[in-house]
């Protein structure tokens, strides 16, 4: 979620002084009201926040060689109703990120009312009022009471108690509330009293408040607008994660803050109502205006932190079925209930918990599980308790979606999402600094779930394919971000937002893994069992799960570690980046070294720890070698030399478990190539993804020539294992070479040198193609790899490539019901236009006006840009500037236009002449993003300030301060690549 837009407007001075006054004397009318009647201010932001997506298991995270382009901006929350704010106050608690410890949260009575209701013309917000009686022990002595509140505006505040110790709850009085304030920074509502709560005691805080339910903001409540069987219809539900909760119902909002709920729900009598428990019982409500309202009721919850409270009031339907005594709810639009849509999700969720439950040897606490799929939910999943929320083109299957990954990521993120109602629901993170432990772990146990139900799934290239080839290229030593952070360091609500990212999911999964293939699995479950055994409904730290582990390595004498659990694993959670691991053959010498982008060396990087202590599981000629311990900077293993006159290999990092990369002198290198050339099946496959992967990565970044990398490919005539095709293609045909035109001359060796090693596979795949696509839907490898296939050889003219996209694109157009198929679609869409005419054109053009579903509309948006007439992008970008907001508005045409082939080229003139309305249009970060693009063949000084001149009255002032850097940036990167090219066409010219 990209950071809201701001706003401004003008007033003369003397208005200024009027408002002023005015304002004083608002403020003051205030001022007394809240000291009489305690009553609360709605809190309004204190900044625009930079948040990031929250929630589960978000779409993987793939490398990117330029910025994505800008869409439309969704709208911010803004204030409304006065405040109360702690301007001017001296400092205290309340300028602190954590509560302060006064107060612990044992109940809340939670009551919601919605103003949904249906066959209405929905405005971009509803209201909803709501009270809450939280019920609270108080550890500290204190007259101030501090919890979270966020965009509400409070109706009263009332303190009740000591309460009795009876079952009855009773108070025994009522302690005076003075004055309530609001902490706008910290989100903080600040209730001063008349008199100090004891330690000891327990109380009730009584507030009643309201607020606004946005329809484009997916955080807190907020409401869908959708289509159903042919009406226009709307539902509301919640996104509490990670800091959200707060801003439905005031609350102690912090994961250790556990606490049990009675959640009651007021909602519009046609709409059912859902939250984490079952349904306890309904009854009747007239408001205001005579109108009834039906109360449904829960029952309470087991203890859980604020994020987990979920609730959704829809007009939906549902299928179920009961697993091992209880009830699994699929709710989704009646049109896809009706058409099976929900039908493959229901029947994997049982099972799903089964083998879970027996894995843990701890059983599903909550007597059911609803599952709900919204028409748009940016979070993609959320692992609610009894309520899993998820976007509905991520569990449910249409029609067309057989040979689709559609089954697999429906499977994976089903699988994360169930995972957390161990790790994250029923064990809780202490903060947020160590939301890896949900989030890793959750993403690890993906793998497993979907390899107990397909014994033959080829887990561990799937996993480098999903987890770690994504978070491997983003990392490396001077990224700021490791996976468990210090608590002290966060300041600010923003920086939890941030902490969703490839770092918490795919390296908190793969440090999992690593942990796992260094103990064995027998170890790795014993010890995770005892850690949620010893921490359900409670919460726990990373040293705690270390603990854990330490328990179950000292009662056994199998398996001898060179360290504590404690340090081995800290060394990878408390640092960032990873080790590259060399390896010489000749001497048997290991050393390890931080992983820096270019390999760069300066002083800043001579301060960063560069040791790990390395699990190294090894393979010498194909037979599993004992672990070995790298746990200093360097040391010599005699087991691993290799003679320069025998035939011997060695491959280091079995299976790819090990969270670094590998590199070998030149005699280990030779050694490999000289294997894979005689007998390729040898290696396994995951080692020759590996490899690849590995020297790609490593002589990018100046760790081997550029000629290493490309000796392995040399046996490629006889690779059919398209994920090591895949891996070979995305290192080597680069976006950066593709529209790079210096090289150009290149095109002709790689060309040749490719399709020859290349049409063995291409055959393989083009048949099934062809004649029996259908027996893809559950190879996920050849569906994630064949697009990247299927591009290069029609990029690289392979006839039959272009033959079979006009057929497969004119069999579409001519008869729309015969699909193209879904893995190559882009392919296909992208070279019938190129291929094409304007009437292909405008029947993209139409079909796009046609479509609802973004996902589409975006994949046509990106096949329109493919044409290679310069006047009809130019007409393209004239009616993206042109056209309504709502039509072409899922992406930034102009971008789209200039990353492509053709359009790149004419982009900057189309800018020239355009710039005001593109900038009114898609904002001026566009034309930031726009110079990245435009600037990808920049090479001298010159053309810098050419595109300085470009831009520069373009831009406001400060993007004009730091557009000289990234253009020496560019300049810098393009450079290095025109010298890697050159290197290769050399190296193309000796081997075509």
């Amino acid at each position: 979620m990209g950071p809201p837009s701001s706003s401004g407007f003008y007033v003369s001075r003397a208005v200024v002084v009027l408002l002023a006054g005015l304002a004083a004397a608002l403020l003051l009318a205030l001022a007394v009201l809240a000291a009489l009647y305690g009553r609360c201010a709605r809190v309004p932001p204190s900044e625009l926040l930079h948040r990031g997506v929250p929630g589960a298991a978000p779409s993987r995270p793939g490398t990117q060689e330029e910025p994505r382009p800008t869409g439309h901006t969704r709208p911010t929350r803004e204030p409304a109703g006065t405040t109360t704010p702690g301007n001017g106050r001296p400092p205290g608690p309340w300028d602190q990120l954590r509560l302060p410890p006064w107060l612990v949260p044992l109940h809340y009575e939670l009551e919601l009312w919605p103003r949904l209701r249906p066959n209405e013309s929905w405005a971009p917000t509803l209201t909803f009022t709501g009270r809450v009686n939280i019920t609270v022990r108080c550890t500290v002595a204190t007259a101030r009471l501090l919890l979270h509140s966020l965009f509400l505006e409070c109706e009263s505040a009332e303190v009740r108690g000591p309460l009795s110790s009876g079952t009855g709850d009773r108070t025994a009085g009522r302690v005076p509330v003075d004055d309530v304030w609001v902490a706008f920074d910290t989100q903080y509502l600040v209730l001063e009293l008349g008199g100090a709560l004891q330690p000891g005691g327990r109380y009730e805080l009584q507030l009643s408040f309201s607020g606004l339910v946005y329809q484009d903001l997916r955080e807190g409540l907020f409401f869908n607008v959708y289509t159903d069987q042919g009406e226009r219809r709307a539902l509301l539900a919640s996104q509490m994660e990670p800091t959200f909760a707060r801003s439905v119902f005031p609350c102690f909002d912090e994961p250790a803050l556990k606490a049990t709920f009675n959640i009651t729900i007021i909602h519009h009598p046609s709409y059912v109502a859902l939250s984490n428990m079952p349904k306890l019982g309904q009854s009747a409500r007239r408001d205001a205006n005579g109108s009834t309202w039906t109360v449904t009721k829960f029952s309470t919850t087991p203890h859980m932190p604020t994020y987990l409270v979920a609730l959704a009031v829809c007009d939906y339907a549902h299928v179920d079925r009961t697993e091992r005594g209880k009830e699994i709810r699929i709710w989704a639009r009646k049109d896809a209930i009706a058409n099976g849509n929900a039908d493959f999700a229901l029947n994997l969720t049982g099972p799903i918990f089964s083998f879970l439950e027996d894995l843990f040897n701890i059983s599903y606490p909550l007597p059911k599980t609803d599952i709900i799929a919204l028409p748009t939910f940016d979070n993609s999943a959320m692992e609610n308790w009894g309520l899993l929320i998820f976007d509905e083109s991520l569990l449910l299957m249409q029609p067309n979606d057989q040979v689709t990954d559609k089954k697999a990521v429906i499977s994976f993120i089903l699988s994360h999402e169930i995972g957390h109602q161990w790790f994250g629901n029923l064990v809780t993170m202490n903060w947020w600094n160590d939301i890896w432990l949900k989030e890793g772990f959750a993403s690890y146990f993906e793998f497993a779930v979907i390899n107990y139900f397909n014994p033959k799934f080829p887990r561990n290239e799937i996993f480098f394919s999903n987890i770690l080839h994504n978070v491997l290229s983003e990392d490396h030593a001077l990224v700021s971000r490791a996976v468990s952070l210090k608590v002290e360091n966060f300041t600010e609500t923003s920086e939890i937002n941030e902490l969703f990212d490839l770092f918490t999911y795919n390296k908190g999964a793969s440090l999992a893994r690593m942990l796992s293939s260094f103990l064995n699995e027998n170890l790795f479950l014993s010890a995770l069992k005892s850690y949620l055994k010893t921490f359900s409904y409670s919460n726990a730290e990373q040293d705690d799960l270390w603990r854990h582990f330490q328990m179950v390595i000292d009662d056994q004498n199998k398996i001898l570690l060179p360290a504590t659990v404690k340090s081995i694993m800290d060394s990878w959670t408390h640092q960032s980046g990873f080790p590259v691991i060399t390896l010489n053959v000749s001497t048997g010498a290991i050393k390890q070294e931080p992983f820096y982008l270019g390999k760069v060396k300066n002083e800043t990087l001579l301060a960063h720890n560069d040791t790990w202590i390395v699990p190294i599981l090894w393979i010498k000629n194909g037979i599993t070698r004992s672990l070995v311990w790298l746990d200093k900077s360097s040391k010599i293993f005699p087991e691993m030399q290799v003679s320069a006159y025998d035939h011997d290999w060695v491959i280091l990092n079995l299976n790819m478990t090990g969270y670094y990369r590998v590199n070998y002198d030149t005699l280990g290198w030779k050694k490999l190539n000289q294997q894979l050339e005689k007998d390729p099946k040898a290696i396994p496959v995951i080692h020759r993804l590996q490899l690849i992967d590995d020297a790609f990565s490593l002589s990018k970044n100046n760790y081997i020539e550029i000629e290493t990398a490309l000796d392995l490919t040399k046996y490629l005539a006889e690779e059919d294992e398209i994920i090591v095709w895949y891996a070979v293609l995305v290192n080597l045909v680069t976006k950066d070479l593709v529209f790079d035109a210096n090289s150009y001359d290149m095109y002709p060796l790689l060309k040749k040198y490719l399709l020859k090693r290349l049409i063995s596979i291409w055959n393989m795949y083009s048949t099934v193609i062809r004649e029996n696509v259908a027996v893809l839907q559950d190879d996920y490898l050849a569906l994630v790899a064949l697009e990247k296939l299927f591009e290069t050889a029609c990029w690289l003219g392979l006839e039959d490539c272009l033959q079979l996209s006009r057929e497969l694109f004119k069999n579409w157009v001519n008869h729309p019901e015969n699909e193209i198929p879904s893995p190559i679609k882009s392919v296909i869409l992208c070279y019938g236009v190129a291929l094409g005419s304007e009437e292909e054109w405008d029947f993209l053009l139409n079909t796009y006006a046609n479509k609802t579903k973004e996902e589409e509309r975006i994949q046509l948006t990106y096949a329109m840009s493919c044409s290679k007439d310069p006047w009809i992008l130019n007409r393209y970008m004239e009616y993206a500037i042109t056209a309504s907001p709502f039509a072409f508005n899922e992406t930034n045409i102009v971008e789209v236009v200039a990353a492509s082939e053709v359009g790149r080229y004419i982009a900057k003139d189309f800018l020239v002449d355009n710039w005001q309305a593109v900038s009114e249009r898609y904002g001026t970060q566009s034309l930031v993003t726009l110079m990245y693009i435009i600037g990808r063949t920049i090479s001298t000084d010159l053309q810098i300030t050419e595109l300085q001149q470009f831009f520069g009255n373009m831009l406001e002032e400060h993007q004009r301060l730091t557009v000289h850097a990234k253009l020496q940036t560019i300049k810098k990167k393009n450079l290095e690549n025109r010298t890697r090219n050159a290197r290769m066409m050399a190296w193309l010219r000796r081997n075509t």
